[in-house]
């Protein structure tokens, strides 16, 4: 049989509550990277440009002994 206290603690049960509010965070992070989508791609093609540069002057300081 139930009683008034199982139903209770059924409605004020708050497990759902850490979904609802990572899927809330996951929509702000989506508008945001749709909303700045030009500025990210500029910021990330613009590094990886750099380290393509200068990816050839790495090595170049480099000396190796010869024990």
């Amino acid at each position: 049989m139930v009683n008034k206290k199982d139903i209770k603690d059924l409605i004020c049960e708050e497990d759902g509550i850490g979904v609802v509010e990572i899927i809330l965070i996951l929509v702000v992070l989506i508008m945001l990277i749709v909303i700045f989508r030009k500025q990210i791609t500029s910021i990330v093609s613009s590094a990886f440009s750099n380290i393509n540069e200068d990816s050839g002057t790495i090595n170049e300081d480099i000396e190796l002994s010869d024990d």
